[in-house]
Parts: structure tokens; sequence; C-alpha cells
């Protein structure tokens, strides 16, 4: 097992920004401190080459707009609508980011600002330690946060991520990671269509155009959101089309207890034979097929198109401040943040 760091970059204020990159078992893992954001995840295949599945930018100028590969998000992922929410009868006005939505935390959420870091090393693998300070009244939210977020790779192949925070006035928090995996190494040409997915879910959450909940819970079969068997990406996607629907940007219910860490999908990638397996204590997944308009430069020359990756964004249920239907996603004194996922890699 291994830990480094480096300088990755200064950004116009000055602040310097660190790469730490941790191997254990055949896994190589870097994560940047701004935003806590993953950069390079470098896994062997069944045909013994080693490829980077993340997407991502093949310099840092890329990481500091932070455009399309968001990484850590806080304080609450995905949207809340009309960036606005009530709690225990005061109203609270958040920054519209997303049109008449916030989205992901606001201007400046947890994604776009530089984390305190320590690496440590334990006995079965290695890890990165982050925290983050947000004030009382950051981007509209109520009380202080101390978020703190382990990111490490096992000798067994795992990538294990600790989401923690404490708050001391009752706030929506919804801390978590968004990375896009490319199972077949990024850069290949070859997108996700052929990839098989699996998901533990019968439901998902109802939307609307806007990506809005309409707080009702589908059932997911008979639909091209049914993925309860191993079925390719790219087929399914062929029936969403028929319904006017181009892409998969949708959240599903994972069955299962939340806070319980429990299976909720599973990876399969047929021309590497790299697989995923994971495992969430969180309620929801986010998964999302890449859905870009046009083409964005990537690592090393690489141009990635719509579909290229795919994201699956462990959460709480989006917009549930706004809905009493979810189950609550507010915390405070009484009621720490702490969710876990672990993402286990074979070939």
């Amino acid at each position: 097992m291994k830990i480094s760091k480096k300088t990755f970059g200064i950004l116009s204020h000055g602040k310097k920004v660190h790469l730490y990159t941790l191997k254990a078992g055949d896994l190589s893992l870097s994560i940047a401190t701004l935003g806590a954001a993953w950069t390079s995840l470098k896994v062997p295949s069944a045909k013994q080459r080693t490829d980077d599945i993340l997407l991502g930018y093949s310099s840092f100028d890329g990481y500091a707009q932070n455009g399309c590969f968001c990484g850590t998000l806080g304080r609450f992922a995905s949207r809340i609508s009309k960036g606005s929410f009530s709690l225990q009868g005061k109203e609270y006005a958040l920054c519209k980011n997303d049109g008449e939505h916030s989205l992901d935390g606001g201007r400046l959420g947890f994604s776009r600002q530089i984390w305190k870091a320590e690496a440590y090393e334990e006995r079965d693998g290695v890890f990165v330690r982050f925290e983050l300070k947000s004030p009382d009244g950051d981007e509209g939210y109520p009380g202080t946060v101390k978020a703190a977020v382990s990111y490490g790779l096992t000798k067994s192949n795992e990538l294990v991520a600790d989401y923690q925070a404490r708050v001391d006035a009752s706030c929506p928090l919804n801390i978590t990671n968004r990375a896009f995996f490319n199972l077949a190494g990024e850069g290949r040409g070859i997108n996700i269509l052929s990839t098989e997915l699996k998901l533990n879910s019968s439901h998902y959450i109802d939307t609307d155009a806007a990506r809005i909940p309409s707080g009702k819970l589908k059932p997911v079969e008979n639909t091209p959101f049914d993925f309860r068997k191993p079925r390719l990406i790219g087929k399914n996607l062929e029936a969403l089309e028929k319904a006017s629907i181009d892409s998969y940007d949708h959240c599903f219910v994972i069955e299962g207890e939340s806070g319980d860490l429990k299976p909720f999908a599973e990876v399969f990638e047929p021309s590497s034979g790299r697989s995923i397996r994971a495992f969430t204590t969180h309620p929801v997944v986010h998964v999302c097929s890449f859905n870009v308009r046009t083409p964005v430069r990537g690592k090393i020359g690489s141009l990635y198109g719509k579909h290229d990756g795919l994201c699956l964004q462990t959460q709480h249920f989006p917009d549930s401040p706004n809905r009493p239907e979810f189950p609550s996603a507010v915390f405070g004194s009484e009621r720490d943040y702490h969710e876990k996922s672990v993402f286990a890699f074979a070939w």
C-alpha cells in the first residue's frame, strides 16, 4: 500500500490545491483537495491492461472550472425546487443556480471549495480524510456544518466512501460524490451502451421536465427503468427514447432499510471484463448516463460524447425538504449525518 501527495495547481486567488494518490490491492485512486474530487481510478482488466476508468480532465484547469465532474456535493446534492424550503416555521431562500431551482448546494457548494486533507493507513487499506466547515447562512442554509469525508482503497480492491457531518441547527443535508465511470477505460472510444447494469430497485422517483420530483414513486416493472435483472443500458435506452426521454438522469429507490449497508448495483463491461458490485447506506441512487449535448474535452486528448460515462450517485431523496411524503433528510444537534458507500471491483 502506498500514499503520495503533490501540488496539483494554484487557483487564481493564490490558494494551492493538492492531489493525493492512493494505491492498494491492484487499484490506484487520485483525489484533489479542490472539491474532494476523484480525478483518476486505475483498474486492471481481464486482458492484462490497466486503464483509468473515470471520466475527467487532462489538467488542473479543467477541474478548477468544474464543468461536468463535480466531486463531493453538499450541502444538499441534487435539486431543491424554487430554491427555497420551510423548516420549523421559517422560510429559507437558497442560491438559484439551475433556473428557478437550487442544485448541488448552490453557486459555491462543497464541490467548489478546498477541503483540508490528511492521509492515513489502516490495516486493510489507505485513505484520505477531507474536512470542510460551512458557516451558518452559507448559500442560505441554516446552522454551521462540520463535514468530514473519507475516501480510500482496500487490499480487497474496494473503493470506500464514508460521509459524516455535524450541524448545530436543524438543516437539510445530502452529501455524496459525483463521478462518471467507464469500465472499458476512459478514452477507449467505447460508450456505456454495451454495459450491463443491475439495480436493486423496484421504484423510481417521478419528476417533471426540470427534474423536480412530483412526490410520486413509480414502479419500474414493464418500463425502461427496470434493471432488477442485468440489462444492457443501450437496450433499455432504446425503449426509453420511444417515450421521448433520451437519457437516464433519474433517482431509483434502493431496496432495504435506510442506514444499512446493502447491495444496490452491479455493473459489467464485456470488452474489459471489469465489474462493480456496489453497496450503500443511502436510500436512493441517482443514475446518470452522461447526458452532454456537445462533446467534452477529457483526458489526454479524449473527447467524451453522450453516454460515455455512468454515474451511480448514492444520496437522500431529492427535494425532500419540500416533500413531506419523502423520508426526512434534516439533521441537527440530535441527529448526525453518516452514510457510507462501497464499490468493489473485479475483472
